[in-house]
């Protein structure tokens, strides 16, 4: 499959990240449930996102997302609740698993544009992980837009991440993993640790992450106008609501602008036609750059984030599957730790 063609491709560095095209589950091509996936955005979600207004009211409601979506977790799935400053968390288990954090642990971070989902909405795809990793997973369910701007959620999920490290849980046995703004919140709250001094988690994975706020490159992508989701003004919007300060945006706050040296190994997943693939194109490039051991997968003929509006598609299957087998084979007990910055 040859790269979607753009005007601006990001720089090329001297070290190759790790790029893999996938068209299917061992298939020709996407499966039908993908096909049908496909074509329910294209013709009901896209209309519906194109006219949508980016404003408190439309926010707030947005956030009713969450509440409406009263998803009951399989059976035999356990739910720990945790309460912490601000926001719950909840941990999910699957049958006999331990209560025991040390053994290794996912950190989840959903995503929703810092607007919307949460603990409800994401409990089937935090489910699966679970049963397919054998190990705690803890979900976040951090302040959002306008309850706070990014800069407070990515402040919640440091603090998630320390109340494992607090009881129990091993930094060299933990792996983030997040999915569209969910993936922004994962490297950022990575780097937020490391500047706090605290030891980084083993891996990051980031599902269709969005990892860079300022949208120009992506105005001039080809996806922005192939994208089924995913609208370019209202990823703008977003940024300038949560990531302006006196009316500039801070670049600073995007991990794409990050000092990356040091970051443990990432695995991202993009589709192959959705406008945020340019963000993790643009983040792989400078993951490697920075010496990071990164490996991209794009899928061919799939929506953005299609793991978790249907973890049973055949190919979220193998996605999920591939993220389990990066879980399980960055919490060894050898791993090497990867350490903060000294206080």
């Amino acid at each position: 499959m040859k790269a979607v063609p753009n005007d601006r491709k990001p720089s090329v560095p001297s070290r190759k990240p790790d790029i893999q095209y996938r068209s299917g589950a061992r298939l020709a091509g996407p499966s039908v449930e993908s096909q049908l996936l496909y074509s329910a955005f294209r013709w009901f979600v896209r209309p519906v996102a194109k006219i949508a207004p980016i404003n408190d009211p439309a926010i707030r409601g947005a956030a009713l997302l969450d509440k409406a979506a009263m998803i009951r977790p399989a059976p035999g799935i356990r739910r720990q609740r945790v309460r912490l400053p601000g926001f719950n968390a909840e941990i999910v288990r699957a049958p006999g698993v331990s209560t025991d954090l040390s053994n290794g642990v996912v950190l989840y971070i959903h995503g929703g544009g810092f607007v919307s989902c949460g603990l409800n909405t994401h409990r089937p795809v935090v489910a699966t992980i679970a049963k397919l990793t054998g190990l705690p997973v803890m979900h976040v369910g951090y302040r959002q837009l306008p309850d706070t701007n990014i800069s407070g959620s990515v402040e919640d999920c440091l603090t998630a991440y320390k109340w494992l490290l607090e009881n129990g849980a091993r930094a060299e046995g933990t792996v983030f993993v997040g999915d569209s703004a969910g993936g922004f919140l994962v490297f950022a709250t990575a780097l937020a640790a490391r500047e706090k001094g605290i030891d980084l988690p083993a891996g990051l994975v980031g599902l269709s992450p969005l990892l860079d706020l300022d949208c120009a490159d992506k105005f001039e992508y080809a996806n922005a106008s192939r994208d089924v989701f995913a609208h370019v003004n209202a990823i703008a919007a977003i940024g300038r609501l949560g990531g302006e300060v006196d009316g500039v945006l801070d670049r600073a706050l995007s991990p794409v602008n990050g000092d990356l040296k040091g970051l443990p190994s990432s695995l991202l997943f993009a589709a192959e036609g959705e406008v945020l693939r340019w963000d993790s194109e643009l983040m792989a490039d400078r993951l490697s750059a920075a010496g990071v051991p990164t490996t991209l997968q794009i899928w061919e003929g799939q929506v953005h984030a299609f793991p978790v509006f249907w973890p049973g598609l055949p190919e979220s299957r193998v996605v999920l599957r591939r993220i389990a087998r990066f879980v399980r084979t960055h919490i060894r007990p050898d791993h090497e730790i990867v350490r903060g910055k000294t206080a």
